[in-house]
């Protein structure tokens, strides 16, 4: 299991979100390749950016922020999500020199276009399903859908999509705790790898997913708390190694 740093982007500045509230933000520094480099030199083996600006926006606002830390590191897996609904987006973020794009909004309005945009752009495809009490919730959040976060899951089995990464709403930003039972029942609802995401604060969120990671979670993403130091991401990745999960 991979322990993956989050920079959240919005209006170019290192934020983290609660429950993905917009005008709930914290600013943690306007200078998003330093906070890269910063958890890259504590040994992150690939990094989650997400334009939240984008998500809203429903097009990338910070793509040249997002750019530049593609750039700046060359050999390190980049994933990046918020306001990807075309290829072109898609295209121009993996010429930019980011790994995968996550597929989130579009996603759960188009199903369709998960198994085309995977057909386009092989290997390079995360769907990112963000659930408030199991149901799927798109445009940022901002809306709660009739569409139960496994259900989906399971119509993207055969699409070729890398990964999910699934986020409780409900937790993310909150400091209260990683759903660990959702986050399984997600990673049996389909064989794709599942990253957990939301809530994850300390060694103990660590050590609950590691425990459970053999059946099919591959990583785990942090943001506030490694921010606020209430995680440090080498001695989860070492953790992690040391289990071999």
């Amino acid at each position: 299991m991979i322990i993956i740093p989050a920079i959240d982007l919005k209006d170019g500045q290192c934020v983290r979100l609660r429950q993905g509230l917009m005008d709930d933000s914290t600013v943690f520094g306007d200078d998003p390749v330093a906070f890269a480099k910063q958890w890259v030199d504590k040994g992150a083996r690939r990094l989650h950016l997400v334009d939240l600006n984008g998500a809203f926006a429903g097009k990338p606002v910070n793509g040249d922020v997002v750019t530049a830390i593609a750039k700046a590191f060359p050999k390190l897996p980049i994933q990046i999500g918020g306001g990807i609904r075309d290829g072109d987006t898609i295209q121009h973020y993996l010429d930019a020199g980011v790994n995968y794009v996550i597929i989130g909004t579009k996603a759960v309005k188009e199903p369709e276009f998960v198994g085309k945009v995977c057909r386009d752009f092989p290997g390079h495809i995360i769907v990112g399903l963000d659930a408030k009490d199991g149901y799927v919730a798109t445009d940022g959040w901002a809306e709660v859908s009739s569409v139960k976060a496994t259900d989906l899951a399971k119509q993207f089995a055969s699409d070729g999509v890398s990964s999910i990464v699934y986020t409780d709403i409900a937790r993310d930003g909150m400091m209260q705790g990683v759903n660990i039972e959702a986050t399984l029942a997600m990673a049996k609802a389909s064989p794709i790898p599942v990253i957990a995401s939301g809530g994850i604060t300390n060694m103990d969120d660590i050590r609950g997913l590691a425990a459970v990671a053999s059946q099919g979670i591959l990583g785990a993403i942090t943001g506030r708390a490694i921010y606020e130091g209430s995680l440090d991401i080498k001695e989860a990745q070492d953790y992690c190694d040391q289990q071999g999960s």
